[in-house]
This record gives structure tokens, sequence and C-alpha cells, in this order.
């Protein structure tokens, strides 16, 4: 096992590792940027180090700044925890050259899944269901043509080298097809420096449903459930839970097996989770994402494992210290994020932090590196906590939720606490019945 470890990141998950290494009698290492220096990961890690100035560019994906950090230290292994540097297969090979491990996937990993035409093809050949689409990127607007000819409209366009919504356009018909075939791929080229595009069938009311999967690149593999994440504004996820209010035994044991026994095939190592879109009992592959996700508490607390730890586990070595027969749903759980920024129109909205109360009780978890006096800085992203709760069922969890977000005490910043508050009065909600499409219909409707 490791004797220190460093952690690539800031904020609330940088303090989540922390954490972790705590109860496991490893020592941390925090870096940080100017901007950083009063953050409560390094005021919580046993050592910290600074990196660099306010830019991530300059810090945080600073690599030769994060080697010499560990060289400093001792630390003997980096955890990138999520966003920044965690999906870089060019910092992972980095960091295994200079005798380091990476806490996570393979560098070759991180590009099979990196690159949404090659996830594809591995995902196909591994038995994971598919979207229809086209068979690789589509040069051109005749190939286009042709490939949406082939699967019928609606169709989407994707950037293959995208994600958070960038170089994403969807055409209903032969009409639209051409400025969102042109569109995308000038966004893709803006966004990623890479034209490549891709389409597929464009599916009309479905679910985003994730399954957790874990590693220990020994051929030993597993799934952890399924998470609903299909609130989203933007592409971006508003609220998940777990498990999914649709999704049924059997459809998760189907599912799950494959994702499981796909994860064992490759070898995979570390924790990974595969998207779909989930439309009439039918699951297809979007893509794979190769870190620990945003939303991981609310599996830890309907599976009661700390998947922090089974990163850092697997990654010295050892293989999982549960089977998939040792795993079994207890309860529901939902997170909500909760970020910096002003409603209705969700501008960042950094500042000083002049009151801060966590909520609590039983089923409550504050997942925060908030305090009172903190300043959050404008470089960086605008979550500043995710509010978990765990209940006998669902409406237990959402009981508790509405209790919990009334605890919350976030002054001299506007939140989107209130948009919480108002989604829980919604039928819809309560009922576990929405799709991809549903809270940006929402919020034109109500906040528009």
């Amino acid at each position: 096992m490791f004797d220190k470890i460093l952690i690539a990141n800031r904020g609330e998950i940088a303090l989540r590792v922390v954490r972790a290494c705590r109860e496991m009698g490893i020592k941390s290492v925090a870096v940080h940027s100017t901007a950083d220096a009063d953050a409560m990961h390094v005021r919580m890690a046993d050592e910290a180090i600074c990196i660099g100035p306010a830019p991530s560019g300059q810090s945080y994906l600073n690599f030769p700044a994060i080697i010499s950090a560990c060289e400093i230290s001792g630390a003997q292994a980096i955890h990138p925890c999520y966003g920044f540097l965690s999906e870089n297969a060019n910092f992972v090979q980095v960091v295994e050259d200079h005798g380091l491990t990476f806490i996570g996937p393979s560098a070759a990993h991180i590009r099979m899944m990196g690159d949404k035409i090659t996830a594809k093809e591995t995902a196909k050949n591994l038995g994971i269901p598919c979207v229809p689409g086209s068979d690789g990127g589509v040069p051109d607007i005749e190939s286009a043509r042709k490939a949406a000819a082939d699967m019928g409209y609606p169709v989407i366009i994707k950037a293959t080298a995208g994600g958070g919504g960038r170089g994403m356009k969807v055409a209903k018909d032969e009409k639209e097809l051409e400025t969102a075939f042109r569109t995308a791929r000038s966004e893709a080229k803006a966004a990623f420096g890479n034209d490549e595009v891709y389409m597929e069938k464009y599916l009309q009311k479905p679910r985003h449903i994730e399954i957790q999967v874990f590693g220990d690149g020994q051929g030993n593999g597993v799934h952890l459930g399924e998470r609903d994440c299909s609130l989203q504004r933007r592409h971006q996820k508003v609220l998940e839970e777990a498990p999914g209010p649709c999704i049924t035994e059997e459809e998760r044991a189907r599912i799950g097996k494959i994702c499981a026994d796909a994860i064992a095939e490759m070898k995979y190592s570390g924790a990974g989770t595969i998207e779909f879109l989930y439309e009439d009992g039918e699951f297809y592959f979007i893509e794979m994402n190769t870190r620990l996700q945003v939303e991981h508490p609310v599996t830890e607390a309907i599976f009661g494992v700390d998947l922090v730890r089974e990163q850092i586990n697997v990654a010295a070595g050892n293989t999982l210290s549960f089977t998939q027969d040792d795993l079994h749903i207890r309860g529901h759980a939902i997170e909500v994020r909760i970020n910096a920024e002003r409603l209705p129109n969700f501008a960042p909205c950094p500042g000083k932090i002049t009151q801060y109360h966590a909520p609590g009780g039983l089923g409550v978890r504050m997942d925060s590196a908030l305090y009172q006096g903190y300043s959050i800085p404008p470089y960086y992203d605008s979550l500043i906590g995710k509010l978990i709760v765990h209940g006998a069922d669902r409406q237990e969890a959402l009981s508790r939720l509405y209790r919990a977000l009334g605890e919350l005490i976030v002054d001299g910043i506007e939140t989107t606490t209130p948009l919480f508050d108002a989604l829980l009065a919604e039928p819809d909600i309560q009922a576990g019945n929405y799709n991809i499409h549903w809270l940006e219909k929402w919020l034109e409707k109500n906040l528009g």
C-alpha cells in the first residue's frame, strides 16, 4: 500500500480523497494554485504545495509542477479525482514514466474510451448495446445524408472528441441536416481542435442511465447498479438518483452483467461509468467515463462501499475487495449539485461566504469544501457542494432532501438551492417521471 498520495485537484472532491486517505492511514499531499491557498483541502491535507498561479493551465493542468510536487513531497501515487487531468492519457504516461502510480485506469484505456468512435466500436465488440449510427466518422455532407437515410430521422451529430454538449447538433429532417452538420463540425473544431463528427439515431424521450463499474486490472470486474442522471441543463447533470426509478431488477441484472463482463474482459483497472440512453426498455451506449463521477456518493449510499478507498486499493495492485455477490442495493439515494450561480440565468456568483451551515441528521451527507469566511475564487467550476440523501425508499429520500435543503445555509453569495425547492414540488419529479428533455422544458416555462 502507498505511504503518501498526492491529490491533483481542488474543492470538495479533493477533500473527499483527503478523508479516504486519512481513514486508510495514508498521508495526503494537497496541491493548490495561489487562488486556493485558503481552501479547505489545503487545510485538511497532511502537506500542501503551491503549484502555480490561479489559471488552471498554469497550476492544476501543469504536468511539470504536479510531478515536481510528487518529487518534493515523496508521494508515490497521484489521485486525479474528476475533471482537470483525470482523463488525460498523456498525463498518465508522464506519471508512469516518472515511476509514479496513477490512481485510475491505464493510458490505453483512457485513449480507447476518450475517442467516441473508438469507444463505440469497442463497446460493440464487447457486446454492449449501442445506438444505431454511422460506421465511424462522417467526413462530408453527402456521407451525412446517406447515413441519415440509412438510420432514419431525427439524427444527432456529435464531435468524436466531444463532451459537455459541445459539437452536438440535432437534425429533425433532411432540410436541417446540412446546417446542423456544418455547425457541429465548426463547434468541434473550436472546442477540441478536431472537427471530426459522427452520427447517431436521435432518441425522442430517453432517460440518461449510467452503470457504475469497477475493475482491478486482473480480470475481475463488477457493477454497482445504475444512476439516473436524466435531469440535465445544457447537457450538464443537475440531480442524480440511484437506483433509477424506471429500471426493473431484471433490466439492472441484464445490463449490469454485460458491463461487468466487459470490464473484466478489458482488464480495466479502477472506477468507471458506462453511460446509456434508455428508452422503451432498451439501453443504448453513448460513452464511458474512465474516472470517478461527481455523483458517485449516491452509489456509495445504496451499496455501503467507499469507491475512493477501492480506487486506491486496486491501484496498489490488490484485487477487488468485494465480488458481485457481495453487492446488494439498500434503499434509495438522491444527489443535488449546489452551484454558486445566480438564477434564473445561472450566471456564476463567486464571492465571500459570510455564513455557512451544512444540513445533517439521519441519511444526510454534504460534500463541500465551504466554510464561513471562505472566498470562492472566480477561476474554476461553480460547483460548491453536493447534497446527498439516503432513505429506505425513494419517498423517504425525497422527504429527507426537502428537509435537508431547508437546513442548508449559504450566505454571501447566491446558489442554485431554490431550483431544487421548486423541482421537489413538481408531480413529475415526485413520481420519477422525467427524461433528458424534461428539465430544459421546465426551465424555459418557469425561469425563461
